[in-house]
């Protein structure tokens, strides 16, 4: 399973916890807003936004929380406008990370983010430094207890997926963005549950690390993942899967 997957599990499980809940609904309204505004606040005909509301549902915002930032989107109420950006840079070891941003004050927010790379051992990078490094997919989770392999391959390869990977508790299913949505409904047309779908980065190589180098540029992620214009972060670094969940406890 590729570093992306494993941390995407251990996300899931902190989301759990009522704060992370808390500032995921910050992040996907935002997102949900910004897809609005850029594609329309229709649903089936917004790729973008239909992928931001389903992840939003995932995490049980509330209807009522999804139709104002849909309506924020759109112009139909008031609301602040983002400005979405990048910063790249490198974790201690090496390791590259891409920032993903939706800020009202870009000014703010690139200081916050240098200054969160400084305090934990990185160092931001020109521009291009490493987002040749990732690729978009989108990546489906499936407890491997819910389908057989054969049956799963099957499945999703018949809907548009290009792979799946089987390591630890999960099959991971990769695809092109845009078949994300036909392999979601290929599976639930087959009552498959799905534990996330999201269209998300996923690096082309990936850097080893021991349990100490885990442990820094986990603090470096943690810390920017807390600032309230993040909204994802990606990284290309890999560690045994004892190792990551004993470090995100």
């Amino acid at each position: 399973m590729s570093g992306h997957s494993k941390w995407a599990t251990i996300k899931r499980k902190k989301a759990a916890t009522d704060q992370a809940r808390g500032k995921l609904f910050s992040k996907y309204i935002k997102e949900i807003t910004i897809a609005a505004r850029h594609g329309g606040g229709d649903i089936e005909a917004n790729p973008r936004l239909r992928t931001a509301v389903s992840a939003a549902k995932a995490v049980n915002m509330p209807a009522a929380n999804i139709e104002r930032a849909i309506k924020r989107g759109t112009g139909e109420i008031e609301g602040v406008s983002y400005e979405e950006t990048q910063y790249e840079g490198y974790a201690p070891g090496g390791v590259a990370v891409l920032v993903e941003v939706a800020t009202d004050n870009r000014n703010r927010t690139a200081g916050d983010v240098r200054h969160i790379f400084t305090k934990h051992g990185g160092n931001l990078a020109e521009a291009g430094a490493v987002a040749y490094l990732f690729k978009l997919r989108g990546v489906i989770l499936v407890d491997k207890s819910a389908v057989s392999e054969d049956a799963l391959i099957e499945t999703v390869l018949d809907a548009g997926a290009d792979d799946v990977n089987a390591e630890g508790d999960s099959f991971e299913i990769l695809t092109p963005p845009a078949q994300l949505e036909p392999v979601k409904a290929a599976l639930a047309a087959k009552r498959v549950p799905v534990q996330s779908a999201d269209v998300t980065k996923v690096a082309s190589m990936q850097v080893p690390l021991d349990e100490s180098g885990a442990e820094a540029v986990l603090r470096l992620i943690d810390a920017l993942e807390d600032h309230d214009d993040v909204q994802k972060v990606y990284s290309n670094f890999n560690v045994p899967d004892d190792i990551l969940a004993r470090l995100t406890r």
